[in-house]
């Protein structure tokens, strides 16, 4: 019983650190996706703007999921 609900958790970490490790890569890869489109001569501020958006929403649902 003990055995059952210590891996009942243990699985629960590792589905959670999973999840925090692809938000991380997301929030990383909209980074580069600002960086790129801001570097142009002539950024799509719209572009921009949703990309930061988005990444915002990213980097909030990381900080709710610890």
């Amino acid at each position: 019983m003990i055995y059952s609900f210590i891996h009942h958790l243990h699985k629960e970490n590792v589905m959670e650190n999973s999840h925090i490790s692809a938000l991380s890569a997301k929030h990383a890869g909209l980074e580069a996706r600002i960086k790129a489109e801001s570097s142009r001569p002539m950024p799509d501020a719209i572009l921009v703007a949703s990309l930061k958006k988005q990444k915002l929403r990213v980097k909030e649902e990381m900080s709710v999921g610890n």
